[in-house]
């Protein structure tokens, strides 16, 4: 079966956005390798900076999704940057299940769309996280 995981770039911050989703979804870390953890090129020392930024991170968010991420950095032609066109969307079992993601997820958020009865019948609100990433929470409607 294809799986696909979201896989986020931060500017420098990846620890403490994945310790805020830690602290949304559960679980726990299983790696975290740093950039001084990668093999060292004599003729391109890696910065002192970024020894210990993050190289590769991620959470297992339930037994098909993993978030993944790292800090991308411009001292490698990286570029960060969260444009829109790509939104995290989580599936919760039922409204109860959406309202605890949300609380939790909404913390320093902009809220796009509060938690609602939307018109094509199901539990929805969509927000960007205080690290500028989209997400959207779904449920069925409770009866």
């Amino acid at each position: 079966m294809i799986k696909i995981n979201p896989y986020l770039n931060f500017p420098g911050n990846c620890y403490e956005a994945f310790e805020f989703y830690r602290n949304v979804f559960g679980g726990d870390f299983p790696y975290i390798g740093h950039y001084k953890d990668m093999p060292q090129d004599a003729d391109h020392p890696l910065p002192e900076h970024l020894k210990e930024k993050i190289m590769h991170m991620s959470l297992p968010i339930s037994e098909e999704t993993s978030l993944m991420g790292s800090d991308a950095m411009e001292e490698f032609g990286q570029k960060v940057g969260f444009f829109g066109n790509v939104e995290l969307m989580v599936s919760a079992d039922n409204q109860t299940e959406a309202d605890d993601i949300w609380s939790r997820l909404s913390e320093g958020a902009t809220i796009t769309m509060p938690m609602q009865a939307a018109f094509w019948g199901d539990y929805f609100g969509s927000l960007t996280d205080k690290f500028g990433v989209r997400w959207m929470v779904i449920s069925p409607l409770d009866k």
